[in-house]
């Protein structure tokens, strides 16, 4: 079972162009890290995470011959 691990993040309405610029770098060198070691993971994570839940059994037993 998946925990779900997402935080809330503030972001600061003070930050100068350059500093949200230097941000958004980090951030997008980091996913690009993360996903040069964790592709296949991350991929059939998602796939599974999208993939359609098996139909429950129905308790109604009117369909059973």
């Amino acid at each position: 079972m998946r925990t779900d691990l997402r935080v809330l993040l503030e972001i600061p309405d003070c930050w100068t162009p350059e500093q949200a610029l230097a941000v958004f770098e980090l951030v997008d060198d980091l996913r690009e890290r993360i996903l040069s070691r964790y592709e296949a993971q991350i991929r059939e994570a998602a796939r599974e995470e999208c993939a359609p839940l098996p139909a429950e059994r129905s308790s109604d037993t009117s369909d059973n011959f």
